[in-house]
């Protein structure tokens, strides 16, 4: 499955059978993870190319170099983010809206921890348009969230449900600094539940 596809909903692996990756996806993927591990000044295009058993002229022909590589890691995912918050939130116009986004993002930060570390750490390396296009589609999904927790907790100002949001996205997004102790799945649980504890009205 594509990192595009792990952001989306609309392609769930259970109701669907994975389609075969491309080159392109394969070499991607190889490249986020090692710019999650070294930074991105500690990889070299030729680095990429003998982790994905790509000669120079191969790689380019997928990528121009690295610049355009955390492009196109980083854009379809943030894409998708928006497309799927949205999808949840006009599919659940309740109070189970939240309990969907939640579940939605954990389960897009357990399957993206490199793509997380990248945008955490790498976002500035990018050009100003598409840093720019990326901190909109962000801005966008923030509100998704915010427009639900305003829904079910109207003594929240906006700029505090903002905040909530936030704090939210930097509890579900420890999934890089987590290591792998505990079970994916009780992961998924402990994440969830600690999330819905913060966003929930107190009383």
């Amino acid at each position: 499955m594509t990192l595009e596809q792990q952001a989306d909903p609309r392609h769930p692996a259970a109701s669907t059978p994975p389609k075969r990756r491309s080159r392109r996806d394969e070499i991607l993927e190889i490249a986020v993870g090692l710019f999650a591990s070294r930074g991105y000044h500690g990889v070299s295009m030729d680095d990429i190319g003998s982790a994905a058993g790509v000669t120079g002229p191969a790689l380019y022909h997928h990528f121009a170099g690295k610049e355009a590589m955390l492009v196109a890691a980083l854009i379809p995912v943030s894409e998708g983010l928006l497309a799927g918050g949205r999808e949840r939130v006009a599919r659940h116009p309740d109070e189970t809206a939240l309990a969907s986004l939640v579940e939605f993002h954990v389960d897009f930060a357990l399957a993206n921890p490199a793509v997380i570390a990248l945008h955490l750490h790498e976002l500035d390396r990018l050009p100003d348009d598409p840093r720019r296009q990326i901190r909109r589609l962000q801005r966008l999904y923030v509100e998704e969230w915010v427009k639900v927790l305003l829904r079910i907790r109207p003594e929240l100002t906006a700029p505090e449900a903002r905040a909530l949001a936030h704090a939210a996205f930097g509890l579900m997004n420890s999934t890089p600094f987590l290591g792998g102790e505990v079970d994916r799945d009780r992961l998924a649980e402990l994440l969830g539940a600690a999330t819905m504890a913060a966003l929930r009205p107190t009383s």
